[in-house]
């Protein structure tokens, strides 16, 4: 793990996360593939506004901080080593600057090398961060009578609509910022700081879009973009989708793309992570009327006492 030694600064010292870092996090990400969606450079960084990210390097591991205000946290680590010595580390810094020491969204296979092997460190299990995992082939084709309902929707959106569904291009990405705004028109976004943090985020995306190497795809109806949608590889197997987002005008449009980009730009992959609810009432029973093939479960680690 040498390429972390110029490039990433030391335990205790941080620096914020750029653009430059992409190829080395790329290189990070390839040699240990992640399962859970936050841990993509597009994803850190299409976020590192509102999580108020820094990097830094404790041994062999890449570490990440966000810094909000009012929650600060620890990523999981990113690399190989002792997790429970980096853990406690990373949690008593926290706990010295007088903030509440946590390392948040934490994967199984990360914990499966900490609970109940070390002590000083309590796990909770986070269920509104744990990401929805289904097969590529399942919502691509929709096969079987589970997807009845879906393939009704995009039947009934077809029939109403000429559309046509395209590989997002660079030169349509006005276009998409264009429907970004508006949708934030329509939903108050200012006002309401989840969906202003998400409006920044998708922004950053669209705008960094070549150069975070993501594919998308655009649903043009009377030949203006009226959805988009952003995904790229989390692991060998696995497309995670980061954004989806359609003029609600249209009914029927969320599913419409959603399969028409699975089953375009990703059929070569086995899964699609279609990350977390948060906890919304709403999100949760979308994601689950996909009927998920796996969950991945994700964790809370704190000072035990």
């Amino acid at each position: 793990m040498e390429v972390f030694s110029s490039e990433i600064p030391e335990f205790p010292q941080f620096k914020e996360l750029s653009l430059n870092d992409k190829p080395l996090f790329d290189t990070v990400f390839q040699q240990f593939p992640p399962s859970s969606s936050e841990l993509t450079f597009t994803n850190l960084f299409i976020w590192r506004h509102t999580y108020k990210i820094q990097v830094t390097r404790y041994k062999k591991f890449v570490c990440l901080l966000s810094e909000k205000i009012e929650d600060p946290f620890f990523f999981p680590m990113i690399g190989e080593g002792d997790v429970i010595e980096c853990t406690l580390t990373l949690l008593h810094y926290l706990e010295e600057k007088g903030r509440t020491p946590k390392m948040a969204r934490v994967p199984r296979e990360i914990i499966s090398r900490i609970d109940g092997k070390g002590p000083g460190l309590a796990v909770r299990p986070d269920r509104d961060q744990s990401d929805y995992v289904y097969l590529v082939e399942a919502l691509a084709t929709l096969k079987g009578r589970k997807y009845h309902r879906k393939r009704n929707h995009i039947k009934q959106f077809k029939e109403k609509y000429s559309y046509r569904y395209v590989p997002l291009t660079s030169d349509r990405i006005s276009d998409c910022l264009e429907l970004q705004d508006n949708w934030c028109d329509l939903r108050n976004c200012e006002a309401i700081p989840s969906l202003a943090n998400e409006a920044l985020a998708v922004k950053e995306a669209l705008t960094h879009f070549e150069a975070l190497g993501m594919k998308g795809g655009a649903v043009l109806i009377n030949g203006k973009v009226e959805a988009f949608t952003l995904g790229e590889a989390l692991n060998p197997e696995t497309v995670v989708i980061h954004i989806e987002k359609t003029n609600p005008v249209y009914e029927k449009l969320y599913p419409t793309i959603n399969q028409a980009f699975l089953a375009q730009e990703w059929s070569g992959y086995t899964y699609v992570n279609r990350e977390q609810d948060l906890g919304e009432e709403g999100l949760r029973k979308a994601k689950e009327s996909y009927f998920p093939h796996h969950m991945v479960d994700k964790y809370s680690i704190t000072l035990a006492g």
